[in-house]
């Protein structure tokens, strides 16, 4: 397993030829304690502070309910297998939010947040998470799954969402990445979900190479610059920033699907997170929307824009 969030970039990686990897797994131990951090870190002085703030305590509960849960096994050789060979996610997201592990998770991240410090909306959200059963817990995952909140229960819905980002960043760092293939425009090869965002990353060995993120399961895919995320692309894409921005998270835009999906160049900035500094640019959605481009990323934290 990896996490894709901590190298920095390789000043002697200029001019480096090597070959990318196609997929790069989440790795869960680290990803939400790190992700928590940056939620802290942006929620300083930012107008979006306390909800900011919020979610790096919800990104701790994320990290805790991962304490004594078993080892995930990896999908059936036969799965994996047939995945390959029809150009399928591996990661059945219908079936894998209806299992018990799932709800085993879901049922502990609810018990951990009672503790958290929260607003009085979030928290009334939460006891009515609380008080729904199994049939209505799988419902809301299944809407998360397939973006497809109800408005009048996103509240509700962010908490689900956390749990569904634990579950399938296990399941997804459980497979085998050099198993993974392309599966389409806009889909993640694991698990089949939407990109939150993209970056261009400082790997070593994939210096200056634009990954999307999944916003699902974190999962990242190569995907070359100049071609939008959703659609596939290539000509008609702008890039826009806020002005007097510093140039290290953007909006790529497509005319084609008239749709925007952030790029964050973490070879400048190897802090950056692909969920919690897309939520720290909520001014950029904004501005988007405001010029008729529509928000493509999907943030299960950004419900409703």
């Amino acid at each position: 397993m990896s996490d894709f969030g901590v190298p920095s970039p390789d000043p002697t990686a200029i001019g480096d030829t090597s070959t990318p990897p196609f997929a790069r797994l989440p790795d869960p131990e680290t990803l939400f304690a790190r992700r928590a951090d940056r939620f802290r870190t942006l929620a300083k002085g930012a107008d979006l502070g306390p909800y900011l703030d919020f979610l790096g305590r919800l990104c701790d509960v994320q990290d805790a309910v991962q304490d004594g849960l078993p080892d995930v096994p990896p999908p059936p050789p036969e799965v994996i297998a047939r995945a390959k060979a029809h150009a399928m996610p591996p990661i059945d997201r219908t079936a894998a939010v209806a299992d018990e592990s799932f709800m085993a998770i879901f049922d502990r991240l609810v018990a951990r947040a009672r503790e958290v410090d929260m607003p009085d909306a979030a928290r009334a959200a939460l006891a009515r998470v609380a008080d729904a059963d199994a049939t209505a817990r799988v419902a809301m995952a299944e809407a998360v799954v397939a973006n497809r909140i109800p408005v009048e229960a996103l509240a509700e819905h962010v908490f689900a969402a956390a749990a569904v980002q634990v579950h399938f960043a296990r399941l997804a760092a459980a497979l085998d990445a050099t198993r993974l293939v392309p599966v389409g425009e806009g889909a993640c090869p694991a698990c089949g979900g939407p990109p939150v965002s993209s970056m261009v990353v400082g790997w070593p060995g994939a210096h200056g190479n634009r990954f999307c993120v999944c916003s699902t399961c974190r999962t990242a895919w190569n995907h070359v610059r100049v071609k939008c995320c959703l659609c596939g692309e290539t000509k008609g894409i702008s890039y826009r920033e806020i002005e007097g921005g510093d140039g290290v998270v953007k909006a790529e835009v497509c005319e084609a699907c008239a749709a925007q999906v952030k790029i964050l160049y973490q070879v400048k900035d190897p802090d950056l997170d692909p969920v919690a500094d897309d939520v720290a640019t909520l001014a950029l959605d904004i501005k988007m929307r405001d010029e008729g481009i529509r928000r493509g990323g999907v943030d299960p934290f950004l419900i409703g824009w």
